[in-house]
């Protein structure tokens, strides 16, 4: 089992960075592909990054392509999400996610950590 505390939420402008990182525990961690998911304010909650166990492997969605990096540390047990060029519309509450594979599934990752506010404001 996984267990899953994000940390680094908060309140950004328009254009600015920021980054939000996902502790996991278990020494399995590195068994796992990790995932942000986001859901802003009325919608459903969808895919935003996937990482795979060894790292050699990512996805992104089309809305943050090209401005948001995952990366994973399996010494540390760590993986973040680095965001550039932050918009609006990037709102959400940011969802860390492991499972047994890379997906950008919400039902292929078993584990869910309690969520981070990311605010972007115009």
């Amino acid at each position: 089992q996984v267990q899953l505390v994000e940390s680094g939420g908060g309140l950004v402008q328009a254009g600015g960075s920021l980054s939000v990182s996902c502790a996991g525990s278990g020494r399995t961690f590195r068994n796992y592909g990790m995932a942000w998911f986001r859901q802003a304010p009325g919608k459903e909650r969808e895919f935003a990054a996937a990482i795979s166990g060894s790292g050699a492997a990512r996805s992104y969605a089309d809305s943050v392509k090209g401005r948001f990096t995952i990366s994973r540390d399996n010494a540390k047990s760590t993986v973040n999400l680095h965001m550039n060029s932050l918009k609006p519309e990037d709102t959400a509450v940011y969802y860390c996610a492991a499972g047994p594979l890379m997906s950008r599934a919400q039902h292929e990752y078993y584990y869910w950590g309690q969520g981070t506010q990311v605010t972007v404001s115009s």
